[in-house]
């Protein structure tokens, strides 16, 4: 079968997609450059590599307990609203970022703060056996609240995000879905080129308040941009009666051995070779180059990705996309070994440029496999496993580097999680073989709508 004439800009003619996706950029920046602001604020006031891990905690806790119930809610109600009004909630949990950053001196020191701390520095004293206890500093009674606002702002994102991810294919034809998943892609690369670059420099020149104020802000655009959004699809009304079984979504995943290799392999490349957390790290003990340093090393990869989804929108599709993914991951995985043992801040760039490179083609492969072959009435709790898998493992991520850093060093801790990485590799090639022959992501096709509710 001959390729279909390629539209780069298919997705792009469906007036509903433009604002999504508008919405999105504006958002993922927002939270991009909260991130930088967030890590750096937390080491400086600590001194901790646990801490830095600890972030990733309190997100991932939200993620395993809710992101299910949240897949049922996308299948169960009108994704816009669901969507519009959790990333309202998660802007105001930016806006009290602000004011606690702006004000906690002003925090009275209070008992529950004080124990609040004493467990924080104890969790990090059985970890940061290589660091001089004197030097952890867990006294600022704002702490323990900063991470009470980031787990509360986590459930609001997790209960959003399956219904935002679902509701794409609704936005455009069958035709240009895998067009608005390689734009989605896009954006959210873009957003994580410019959000951390923006976030170190804002935490620079003008504090962290500024950057929580973005994030507000950028938040709250996304939510009434998309009240406004039209769909392609009819949107259905808000079901009655029984809800639907949460787990349907888990066994159409464990019956389709592409989309379940293609997660696998996301899942455990992402948790071992993941870096984010040892950033604020390498920029001041390693590469001493600051918070607009840490921007920086915070957008490389996704510089590198917006050049390869650049490639894949203009390219004729991959013949062997899913032999490609594989490859992808490897190359992943070497370049994080690579980041991990430089000392020379444009040798980590250039590292961290080539695994944003490696990254984006998975991404579009997995999203792509996911959007397409999965009913509507199923994609959102298929949806909500996937990032359940994928987004854990960022987040998990997060805690196993900064652990590991803590009894290891960052160095060891990055190197051997890109090793890691390229065994996983190895493993779901031969454990999972389906990945290998999936056909050009256009020719695939979604299974009726009709299946389990």
């Amino acid at each position: 079968m001959s390729a279909p004439v390629r539209d780069p800009y298919a997705a792009m003619r469906h007036a509903g997609y433009p604002r999504y996706l508008t919405g999105f950029f504006l958002s993922n920046t927002g939270r991009q450059a909260m991130s930088v602001a967030i890590a750096w604020q937390i080491y400086q006031w600590t001194n901790s590599a646990t801490a830095l891990g600890l972030v990733g905690l309190v997100n991932v806790i939200p993620l395993l307990a809710l992101v299910l119930p949240a897949g049922v809610l996308a299948d169960r109600l009108d994704r816009r609203r669901l969507v519009a009004w959790t990333m309202a909630a998660a802007g105001f949990f930016s806006l009290g970022l602000l004011l606690l950053s702006r004000y906690h001196a002003a925090l009275p020191d209070l008992a529950p703060l004080r124990a609040a701390n004493g467990l924080l520095r104890s969790i990090a004293l059985v970890f940061e056996r290589h660091t001089d206890p004197a030097l952890l500093h867990f006294d600022n009674p704002a702490l323990p609240v900063i991470f009470v606002l980031l787990f509360l702002q986590s459930i609001a994102r997790v209960l959003g995000n399956p219904a935002r991810a679902a509701l794409v294919p609704l936005l455009v034809p069958t035709s240009a879905v895998s067009n608005a998943v390689t734009w989605s892609a896009s954006a959210f690369e873009l957003s994580t080129v410019i959000g951390p670059a923006l976030g170190g420099f804002l935490v620079a020149g003008a504090g962290y308040d500024a950057v929580y104020l973005l994030d507000f802000v950028a938040s709250v655009a996304f939510a009434l941009l998309l009240l406004g959004v039209q769909t392609h699809a009819p949107v259905r009304p808000a079901a009655a009666g029984p809800a639907p079984d949460v787990f349907a979504g888990v066994r159409f995943i464990w019956q389709r051995k592409p989309i379940l290799a293609a997660i696998t392999l996301d899942l455990f490349a992402v948790l071992l070779g993941g870096a984010v957390a040892l950033l604020p790290i390498y920029a001041d003990k390693i590469l001493h180059v600051g918070p607009a340093g840490l921007g920086w090393l915070r957008a490389a990869p996704a510089l590198g990705a917006i050049t390869m989804a650049f490639l894949v929108t203009h390219l004729p599709p991959a013949k062997r996309p899913g032999l490609g993914m594989l490859w992808s991951v490897a190359g992943f995985g070497a370049a994080i070994v690579l980041f991990g043992l430089s000392t020379n801040f444009w040798l980590s760039m250039a590292a961290l440029y080539l695994s944003g490179v490696c990254d984006n083609f998975s991404v579009v492969v997995r999203h792509t496999l996911v959007q397409l072959l999965t009913p509507d009435a199923l994609r959102g709790r298929v949806t909500a496993f996937n990032q359940l898998f994928i987004g854990s493992s960022n987040e998990i991520s997060e805690l196993r580097a900064g652990l590991a850093a803590a009894l290891f060093g960052p160095v060891a801790a990055a190197a051997g999680g890109g090793l890691g990485t390229i065994l996983v590799v190895v493993i779901v090639a031969v454990a999972l073989p389906a990945l290998k022959t999936v056909p050009p992501l256009h020719e695939l096709k979604a299974e009726s709508d009709d299946g389990p509710k």
